[in-house]
This record gives C-alpha cells, sequence and structure tokens, in this order.
C-alpha cells in the first residue's frame, strides 16, 4: 500500500463535503479534506498535512468541474476565511447544509432518521444586521478587516458582502480619522494604541443603527472630533457608543459603555413583536431567517393543547413572545441576568401579561419547576454552540412534557443530546433546517421529541 505522505500528489473524485464545507475525497481508504472543492470534481491535488485522525490537501489544478462551480463574488474569498460557501451555487450550498445536519444525526446522534426540509434564505447577500471588523497597523497604516482564519493576522477587507454595508462605512471613516491624526490602534504585543474593533448594528424593519466603538482607551481630545465626523459621514446613525476593553484576548463587547451620541439601544421587530437591543445583548444577525425559524419552533411545540409551556435558555425573549402568542402560559428562564431583564421590559413593552421569567442555570430551573409547577404540555430549548449538559437532559426529561423542540445552531451538539434524550423515552419526529448564514458553512435547526407513551 502506497504511504500517504506530505506534498505527495495525486488525482481524486470528490465524494462529498465535511463539516465545514471541504470537499472529502478517499485514498488507500482515508478521508482526505480539500477545500474550495465540489462533490463530483475530479482534481489534481497535493498533501499539505497528515495526522492520525485526518489528512489535509490543496487543489492544485481541476479536471472535472461540478455544474454547481461558480465564481466567488468575494474578492476575498479563501484569504479572510470567513465563509466557506462562495464555490457554490446556492441550489448545491442548501443541499450541502441538509445534509450536513443529516449526517450528524444519523452519525453521532445514530438517528435512523432525515431531515427533509432546508428553509433557504431570499437574500443570502447583505443579510447581515451585526458586523465586528478589527483594526490593526499595516505597513504604518491603520486598516480594518477580517482576522486569517485561527490566527490574529488581519486580511484588510474594504467590502464584506454578506454584512450590511454600514459596517464597512463606519469602518473607513474611523481608520481614516485614526491616520490622519495618527492615533495608533490597539497592539496585542504590548497592550499600547487605542481602537481594537468597531461593531456595527442595523435594524431590519425600523431605520436605527448605532455604531460601537472597542478601544483598550478614550480617545481623549479627539473624542468629539471623531464624533462629528461620524455623524456627518454617516448620517444613518442613531448612536454612537465607546466601549473601553482593557482585557487582553479575544473578547470583544466587553468592559464599560458609554454613549458617544443618541440612542445606543436599537429597535427592531420580530414578526409583530418589538425589540431594544443593546450594544452587548444578543439578537439574530439575520432577522428575516430567525423569524422563519421561530414560527417553525412553535408550531412543533403547540400541537392542538395550548396550555402551557417552558422555555429554558429565553436569551431576552424573542422566541418567548412567539410561544406567548400561542400558549395561554409560558415559564422562561436564562441565567444572564441582564438578559432576563431585556425580556422582561420586552414583555411589557409588547404588552404580554401570560410570561413569567426567572434567572438560573437551566438544569436547576427545570428541577425546581418539576416540584413546584404541573408539567407543562411542551418544552422548548435554545442553547449555546456546545448544547445542554447530561444533567439539563435529565432534569427536562424528568419533567416529562409530551414535546420537547430543540433549536440548535451545532448539528454535532444537537445530534449528541438527542440520543441522549432517547435514553429517557423521547423520538426524534420532526426536522427541519433554516441557512440563517449563506455563504457560511454555519446552520440552524430545529426538531421535535415526543414522549413515547
Amino acid at each position: 500500500m502506497d504511504m500517504i505522505k506530505k506534498n505527495k500528489e495525486y488525482i481524486v473524485t470528490i465524494e462529498g463535503y465535511n463539516s465545514e464545507g471541504a470537499g472529502v475525497a478517499r485514498i488507500d481508504g482515508r478521508a482526505v479534506f480539500i477545500p474550495n472543492t465540489l462533490k463530483g470534481e475530479v482534481w489534481h491535488i497535493k498533501i499539505l498535512k497528515v495526522t492520525a485522525g485526518a489528512i489535509y490537501g490543496k487543489a492544485l489544478e481541476i479536471y472535472k468541474a461540478s455544474q454547481h462551480r461558480v465564481k466567488p463574488e468575494c474578492r476575498y474569498f479563501s484569504a479572510c476565511g470567513g465563509c466557506s460557501t462562495w464555490q457554490m451555487d446556492y441550489e448545491e450550498e442548501l443541499r450541502f447544509k441538509l445534509q450536513k445536519v443529516n449526517d450528524a444525526l444519523q452519525r453521532i446522534g445514530k438517528q435512523d432518521f432525515s431531515a427533509r426540509e432546508i428553509i433557504g434564505c431570499d437574500q443570502p447577500l447583505r443579510y447581515r444586521n451585526k458586523g465586528i471588523f478589527n483594526i490593526a497597523e499595516i505597513d504604518g497604516r491603520v486598516c480594518y478587516g477580517f482576522y486569517r482564519e485561527r490566527s490574529h493576522a488581519l486580511v484588510p477587507v474594504e467590502q464584506c458582502l454578506i454584512q450590511m454595508p454600514l459596517g464597512e462605512k463606519v469602518s473607513r471613516v474611523v481608520c481614516g480619522f485614526m491616520n490622519r491624526n495618527r492615533i495608533r490602534p490597539y497592539h496585542e504585543e504590548d497592550g499600547t494604541g487605542t481602537a481594537r474593533h468597531i461593531f456595527c448594528r442595523s435594524a431590519v424593519y425600523t431605520k436605527d443603527a448605532v455604531a460601537c466603538i472597542i478601544s483598550a482607551r478614550g480617545f481623549g481630545a479627539f473624542t468629539q472630533p471623531l464624533v462629528d465626523e461620524l455623524r456627518d459621514q454617516c448620517p444613518e446613525l442613531t448612536g454612537i457608543v465607546l466601549c473601553i476593553n482593557k482585557e487582553p484576548g479575544n473578547a470583544v463587547l466587553t468592559g464599560d459603555y458609554y454613549t458617544l451620541f443618541g440612542n445606543p439601544d436599537l429597535t427592531d421587530y420580530l414578526g409583530r413583536n418589538e425589540f431594544v437591543i443593546s450594544p452587548q445583548a444578543f439578537y439574530q444577525v439575520n432577522p428575516i431567517q430567525a423569524e422563519k425559524l421561530y414560527v417553525r419552533a412553535v408550531e412543533y411545540a403547540c400541537r392542538g393543547l395550548t396550555d402551557s409551556v417552558l422555555e429554558l435558555y429565553c436569551g431576552a425573549g424573542t422566541i418567548t413572545m412567539f410561544l406567548a402568542e400561542k400558549f395561554e402560559q409560558v415559564t422562561a428562564t436564562e441565567i444572564v441576568p441582564e438578559a432576563i431583564e431585556n425580556a422582561r421590559a420586552n414583555a411589557g413593552r409588547n404588552g404580554f401579561s401570560n410570561i413569567s421569567f426567572f434567572c438560573g442555570d437551566a438544569a436547576q430551573t427545570a428541577e425546581n419547576y418539576r416540584n413546584t409547577a404541573k408539567r407543562p404540555d411542551c418544552i422548548v430549548v435554545d442553547p449555546p454552540r456546545k448544547g445542554m449538559d447530561e444533567e439539563a437532559v435529565k432534569a427536562v426529561a424528568s419533567i416529562g412534557p409530551d414535546r420537547v423542540v430543540y433549536i440548535s445552531c451545532s448539528p454535532a451538539t444537537l445530534a449528541r443530546d438527542i440520543l441522549r434524550f432517547n435514553e429517557f423515552g423521547y423520538q426524534l419526529t420532526d426536522a427541519t433546517v433554516v441557512d440563517m448564514f449563506p455563504k457560511t458553512f454555519h446552520v440552524e435547526t430545529v426538531v421535535l421529541l415526543t414522549r413515547n407513551t
């Protein structure tokens, strides 16, 4: 058998995709991952890395192209590492994402089940209402862009086609101002300099738009001139905020916030409900697709009985409001106190009196609920990417709802947790995939788990 070694070259056929959208070929029975290749294509490749667990290759020359291959519209594709599917037409991207979820369900979750539907995005470009641009000095000039994958090396990006345009516009103004006034950006190595990131969020259904400059320290006498220039060059801004983040590391939106102009909060709508979002608050980056996701989640949750529902990981209450329109009583919990405060305010703003909010850990809250309240018809969970811990799954199952609706941004942890629910008598009976993040390998899934009777 020919040993697969670094720098060796092969002719391969791409058989499928890995979870990040790289093409997968097989050499001597081993999977080889080759970015920017499509299923069905034939490529001349070079082996870049061989480990016990995986082999990585580089595409050198294409011999047979897929009918779904397109020329990437983004000129920074492959350089910045933020997107992974520009080489696919949208039909193939949706096919890849649906298969990604089903692969996880079957291989990790051991489910004899396949999701049949993926809800595509009508606007796969300029859909992100939130953008964070990094700032660094390159050849003596302050530049903005994104970090190269798995590094803090800045790739200057003048135009990101999945972001709403405001972030680029604000970033150009800030970096231009810093260059003219010789203000150095933050340097990780010695902690000197000022600006670190530029964060912008635009509402979809209102005209609100907020810029937040994340800096290791203030701008001193340059603060008001910078604000004046931003207001002049970006008149659509309704708020300008300075976040002083002195902490080393990757955390962006942490520290103390100071409003420099206007209103720091942004108002937007999801469905019929109005939400006020502070700079540090979580809000879906693609609200139009989020609404489709939430509507499907409510359809799964509300199956005839409309008595009560318990929601865990409720955040600022976005899904909660959709549930409150269908259920007589909603109990919602979240571990972050600030999020619960936002959720209560949002419920009041939208006139809901049938929601009770509690702050606490998901597992403990579910356990407390089991001991003090009657069994809800349904429990809805929307955990972070890491999924639910075993105690949370056990606590939810111990309550014994007829249905569990699980919303997930990670097919792998979703599949793992479904397998855990199986142990307590819950079966996967329905699933829908929603493309919230076109041009990337990320995807959202909502599933229905039904208790065996």
